[in-house]
């Protein structure tokens, strides 16, 4: 009798070992349930590293975006200067872990003496940490890691970004509406990238897919200052 062999999970030497795209065999579709067990048990156990991890952040913002902008754009430097006055906010800065706009707000975290945390993702491409971080845990899942940018978090900010950027954007924007997390504020910066996208929105409303009134579940400005009011009101409300 023919044996099924093993999946790359139940090969590894351990459960923490890293397996090159794991997560797109678990998405590949139906295994046997020895194989989804193993599966299980690697998810759970990134759950369980990243509440180590993050457990004891504090007051803390997570920031979304690019990581394909480099130092100079506008959005690299507009991130870098929202991180830094987190920072002297007293606020934790969380973000992705990665380069671009990620590395930017870490970067201006460090550089307001705060606290720099990272949630890096390991990709076929592979995305490093960026260098300005004091801590950071690397998950295998996508929708691991979604989690724990939002869990540990009390504010949201949101810079010009790819589909990774617009479905945490969405995510976290559903989670609010669905009464999932509490009102905390969730900000879009960026306003000449996000313009492009009323059309989109303006459907929506017009078809009854979103009411008027979820539109206050986020806010948007280009003003870091501007920013910080909303997140020190907000998060004020929410308490």
């Amino acid at each position: 009798m023919t044996k099924t062999p093993k999946s790359p999970e139940m090969n590894a030497g351990h459960f923490t070992d890293p397996i090159p795209e794991a997560e797109a065999l678990f998405l590949r579709g139906k295994r046997d349930h020895e194989q989804e067990l193993a599966t299980a048990g690697r998810v759970f156990l990134e759950f369980v590293r990243g509440f180590s991890i993050l457990g004891e952040l504090g007051k803390c913002v997570t920031v979304f975006g690019s990581a394909r902008f480099t130092e100079g754009h506008q959005y690299y430097e507009l991130a870098r200067r929202l991180g830094r006055r987190l920072a002297e906010e007293g606020y934790t800065v969380l973000t992705g872990g990665g380069p671009g706009i990620m590395e930017a707000a870490n970067r201006g975290a460090k550089e307001g003496g705060g606290l720099s945390i990272g949630c890096n993702i390991r990709l076929p491409r592979e995305q490093e940490p960026n260098p300005y971080l004091d801590r950071f845990v690397e998950f295998e899942y996508f929708f691991v890691r979604k989690v724990m940018l939002v869990k540990y978090s009390q504010g949201f900010i949101t810079l010009p970004g790819g589909f990774g950027t617009m479905d945490e954007l969405f995510e976290t924007a559903t989670l609010i509406q669905t009464g999932k997390i509490r009102r905390f504020p969730l900000i879009a910066m960026g306003s000449d990238f996000w313009l492009n996208m009323t059309s989109l929105r303006d459907a929506a409303i017009a078809e009854g897919t979103i009411g008027e009134a979820d539109l206050e579940v986020y806010a948007r400005t280009d003003d870091v200052e501007e920013a910080l009011r909303l997140l020190a009101r907000i998060s004020h409300q929410a308490a």
